[in-house]
């Protein structure tokens, strides 16, 4: 293998002191621009790399923040990796992103290549199997912060950045009773994932207080395949629904198109209304009332949060829960 050239190196072919290349290659203002220039196009001729690696061990400070998500197929997760990647940035950070695959032991084996990569800091939305946060000790024993969004759990060396995850699933829920619906159903994901237990808390909360029963809950992974069983089984139920509330966009624009090749009129026979207001909520017919979750600010928020605390601002702990506002978007798939 190739030996990598060194700032002595250089020196020796300049004739220049060790000290006076790095100071060069480091934009040092004692050093005069020509031989700065010099400096440079023999670095980059002979094909010198700054060894960060080794710089940061001295500094103790990586520059560098890891994120680990469930999935990155999502257009939330998308939405949220842009705001942090614009703050990041601006920090001048690098950042590292892994997913999790909705498995707790993929998301330990991330967690552990994150901590041996000595990253600064954390961010993560658990996998929708996490039951606690064990794996995440090392971090917390050697002060590393770890804020959580999104999908999070209670620890008290954790910030979280969430939604009001009950009152949106009340709003679309009352929504959906405004227009005259009588017989609701709800779609929802893992019920160990706070977002979804407390979506459907906040759906039964609103039908107990109409006077609606709320025996109607299909839980899966709100993928493109759970969009079609719902459908599937909503057409086998001798008295359909007339209202359906779906944790998710993507799931729910699947159910619409299978409801529609059944001959169920959306919004006619059946209200619908979903969560996050992706793109495709704009590309069914109808267009899809939903909850807008502000991913962008999410994202942004966390990381600013982070770097905050990096730069020695207070630590991070769970009295920091941070609560962003959520919308109903209302379109076409509920209201005639």
């Amino acid at each position: 293998m190739e030996k990598e050239v060194t700032i002595y190196d250089i020196a020796r072919l300049l004739k220049l002191s060790p000290a006076t290349v790095s100071r060069a290659l480091k934009d040092h203002p004692a050093i005069s621009a020509g031989t700065k220039r010099l400096i440079t196009a023999a670095a980059e001729e002979m094909g010198y790399r700054s060894n960060t690696f080794a710089s940061n061990l001295r500094r103790q400070r990586s520059n560098t923040i890891g994120v680990i998500v469930p999935r990155l197929d999502s257009a939330f997760m998308s939405t949220v990796l842009a705001g942090m990647e614009k703050i990041v940035n601006e920090g001048n950070y690098n950042l590292i992103i892994s997913q999790s695959l909705e498995s707790v032991r993929k998301e330990k084996a991330n967690v552990k290549t994150m901590f041996d990569s000595r990253i600064d800091g954390l961010l993560v939305s658990l996998s929708s199997d996490t039951d606690d946060l064990s794996h995440f000790q090392p971090f917390f024993q050697k002060e590393i912060p770890v804020i959580l969004f999104d999908r999070v759990l209670p620890h008290p060396n954790c910030t979280s950045i969430v939604i009001d995850n009950v009152r949106a699933g009340y709003d679309a829920a009352v929504h959906l009773v405004r227009q005259g619906r009588k017989r609701m159903m709800h779609v929802s994901g893992s019920q160990k994932r706070n977002v979804y237990e407390e979506r459907l808390r906040g759906f039964r909360q609103a039908l107990a207080e109409h006077g609606l029963a709320d025996d109607l809950v299909l839980v899966g992974n709100l993928t493109r395949q759970d969009g079609l069983d719902a459908a599937r089984y909503i057409r086998q139920l001798p008295q359909p629904p007339d209202g359906l509330f779906v944790a998710s966009d993507f799931c729910a624009a699947s159910c619409i198109g299978a409801l529609k090749e059944a001959g169920f009129a959306i919004p006619n026979d059946i209200a619908v209304v979903g969560f996050n207001d992706d793109p495709v909520a704009q590309v069914v017919e109808p267009r899809l009332t939903t909850i807008r979750y502000p991913g962008q600010e999410m994202g942004e928020i966390a990381a600013q949060s982070l770097i905050s605390h990096l730069s020695g601002q207070p630590p991070v702990t769970a009295a920091n829960t941070i609560v962003l506002n959520h919308e109903l978007i209302v379109r076409g798939s509920s209201t005639p």
